[in-house]
């Protein structure tokens, strides 16, 4: 094993503890993707719905999210990011744009985790303007301590209600513990 036990007390060491298990998570994304499968049934539609995940915390909820739902799917993704200042958040700049255009197509956008809300809205506004044929949004946690702007959110994972940093399945700390196979709070002193 790469690291050995020692690799792994230094990642252990560094949470606080397990917010929600492996087997808890693959429980709640079938769920999500039988409930994502008989909405879009019941819409039809001509193309199949487009899932879209913002990059990068989202790839491996959208991974195990999309093989549980059973329709034909296409991908594409988006990538935001904050410029900020010194004091305050500063402007959202789209970083990666998606590849084909979304007027007419059934869009399901999928996130990691909701917190503030900001990049969130942002896209959620900036698909809006191409006039799709229908956005919902899916995520995984909507974390609600420090929301600052109201957000649709048609499928949520998980609420949490606590001010936790969560670290694994895609979220990360400085770009590490996105590989974990859990979400666990991170210590923060």
């Amino acid at each position: 094993m790469k690291g050995g036990p020692q690799a792994e007390m230094k990642v252990n060491d560094r949470l606080k503890r397990v917010v929600f298990g492996e087997k808890e998570l693959q429980r709640r994304i079938r769920e999500l993707g039988a409930e994502i499968t008989r909405d879009y049934k019941a819409i039809g539609g001509e193309r199949p719905p487009l899932a879209v995940g913002l990059l990068r915390g989202v790839v491996i909820f959208l991974a195990d999210l999309v093989r549980a739902i059973e329709l034909p799917l296409e991908f594409d993704f988006i990538t935001v990011s904050s410029y900020r200042a010194a004091d305050s958040p500063g402007e959202l700049v789209l970083l990666k744009d998606l590849v084909d255009p979304v007027e007419g197509r059934d869009v399901l956008l999928i996130e990691d985790i909701v917190d503030t809300g900001r990049t969130l809205k942002f896209i959620q506004e900036a698909i809006r303007a191409r006039s799709p044929r229908s956005l919902r949004t899916c995520c995984l946690i909507d974390k609600t301590p420090r929301r600052e702007v109201e957000v649709q959110l048609d499928y949520v994972g998980f609420r949490l209600e606590e001010n936790e940093f969560l670290v694994g399945y895609g979220l990360d700390y400085a770009g590490l513990y996105r590989n974990l196979p859990y979400i666990a709070a991170l210590k923060t002193k």
